[in-house]
């Protein structure tokens, strides 16, 4: 079972996603990326990306690394916060239920799961499934927010083929338990306000891909989430990048650089 502090986080969670006030949650990868996210003033809950902590461990993504790797990372990070946790499951490594349940012994409140386009009667069993065994841990408002993949893996598919899709398969993982569904990909306002009135308001979540709608926008048509996968990585990598360029033509640390605690 669960900790009691879990089902209370994930009930917060829940709440966050609720709140007609748009949830941002900037993707961390380890203890000090954690920390320095949760530290600052006005971040109510922190997500993993699967992707970031992956290559830190030095694995691709896409469940290259163990998944004892991957919630030993989850466990350090869920230990370093007392915000409440969402955790990047990528497709749930063969058995999502089972790891969704080794997630939540760990401190996780919520997660995503990728449907990685598979057969669509075959990921709404999924979700049952898994909120199934999260009630079971004694977590019953677990925030699966389940993830299409219909934009991410669309190709060359007609667009409005691929956004028929997405709804048609983030209203049946809604109708299977989800509470929210996550819908990553490069959306036009008019796809996004598509998909909003199709889940209902406070059911969609996005990633901040540069040319997505404002965070207001967002907002206004009634989105839950908006998240930032492995982009918070690379920003802080393009930064010691920069760094080490301006290191080797002789420059110096700049001066606004901050102390961590």
């Amino acid at each position: 079972m669960a900790r009691a502090d879990v089902s209370v986080q994930a009930t917060e969670l829940l709440r966050l996603h609720r709140d007609h006030a748009l949830l941002r949650v900037v993707n961390v990868w380890d203890v000090i990326s954690a920390k320095v996210v949760g530290d600052t003033p006005g971040i109510t809950a922190l997500a993993t990306a699967s992707h970031s902590i992956a290559a830190s461990r030095g694995y691709e993504d896409g469940e290259r690394i163990p998944v004892a790797e991957m919630i030993d990372e989850i466990a350090r990070i869920a230990a370093a916060t007392t915000l409440p946790l969402t955790a990047d499951l990528e497709g749930g490594y063969g058995n999502a239920p089972e790891t969704v349940r080794r997630a939540i012994a760990v401190g996780v409140a919520g997660a995503n799961v990728e449907d990685q386009m598979k057969p669509l009667a075959e990921v709404v069993a999924q979700v049952e499934a898994i909120m199934k065994a999260a009630a079971a841990e004694g977590v019953p408002d677990f925030v699966l927010n389940a993830r299409t993949d219909a934009f991410a893996k669309a190709g060359d598919r007609d667009p409005a083929d691929v956004l028929a899709d997405a709804v048609r398969r983030g209203k049946a993982y809604l109708d299977a338990g989800a509470p929210v569904v996550f819908v990553p990909g490069n959306l036009s306002d008019e796809q996004v306000a598509t998909l909003a009135d199709a889940f209902g308001p406070q059911r969609l979540s996005v990633i901040g891909l540069p040319g997505l709608p404002s965070q207001a926008r967002l907002t206004e048509l009634g989105v839950a989430r908006i998240s930032y996968g492995p982009l918070t990585q690379r920003v802080a990598l393009t930064a010691l990048a920069e760094l080490t360029e301006s290191i080797r033509d002789g420059g110096r640390v700049p001066d606004t650089t901050r102390p961590l605690n």
